[in-house]
């Protein structure tokens, strides 16, 4: 199922319960690549209604990026947190050994 249809799934669930849900006023932010972003997504998770059949589905589903239920998933598999893009700044070693 598309991430987009898999929202609108829940948004329907939640209506039937009568919930309202984190992730519907600023759904971008659960798709964010900022780390920063992705733990306040996380932190909107805690009192959803929907949190564990969210995670349960998108884990079932092997989603491939996005905030579920509270967690970080990146290629079906859940994080603990994500690193930001690009390549990890260079470590500078203490001296050379000649």
């Amino acid at each position: 199922m598309h991430q987009d249809q898999a929202v609108s799934a829940l948004l329907r669930e939640a209506a039937d319960v009568g919930a309202a849900l984190p992730c519907a006023n600023n759904p971008q932010l659960w798709f964010s690549e900022r780390p920063d972003d992705l733990e306040l997504a996380k932190a909107g998770c805690r009192g959803c209604p929907l949190r564990g059949p969210c995670l349960a589905g998108a884990v079932e589903r092997g989603e491939s990026c996005g905030v579920w239920g509270g967690e970080i998933l990146q290629r079906g598999h859940v994080l603990a947190v994500k690193r930001p893009p690009g390549r990890p700044p260079k470590r500078t070693s203490m001296a050379r050994r000649h």
